[in-house]
């Protein structure tokens, strides 16, 4: 499974090991990605990701929605766990209702929300538990 696109600088790497693969991916080359819900139905695009560095993992993709032409997106952090890759359309999948994706916690571009807050954090994470 390759990650191909057009576009410059956007690079991926599929490396097999044992009876599995791990894609890796540049954080470049997934920015502005779609996000696509189970019904296909467009829930926006891939912003940002957050990157817990003591961890050394992804925490949260940042979700730009709504809007147009990034006047008036509203931004949403989606627990990187909630993600699935769809590799062969070159998006994320994200298995939530667009009407609740509209009541979810969101923030606005201008003010991010302390993401290392641990209440903040498990809110989110509840929100978009499976």
């Amino acid at each position: 499974m390759n990650y191909e696109t057009t576009q410059p600088n956007r690079a991926a790497e599929t490396t097999v090991f044992g009876s599995g693969a791990a894609v890796l991916l540049s954080a470049s080359s997934i920015t502005s990605d779609d996000v696509v819900n189970r019904k296909e139905e467009k829930l926006g695009k891939l912003h940002d990701i957050m990157l817990d560095i003591a961890q050394g993992k992804i925490r949260y993709a940042v979700l730009s929605s709504g809007g147009f032409l990034g006047m008036g997106d509203r931004l949403f952090a989606i627990p990187w766990s909630a993600l699935s890759l769809d590799a062969v359309n070159k998006r994320f999948i994200l298995d939530i209702d667009v009407e609740r994706l509209k009541n979810a916690p969101g923030f606005n571009k201008d003010k991010w929300p302390n993401m290392a807050d641990t209440a903040w954090g498990s809110a989110v994470e509840s929100y978009y538990a499976r």
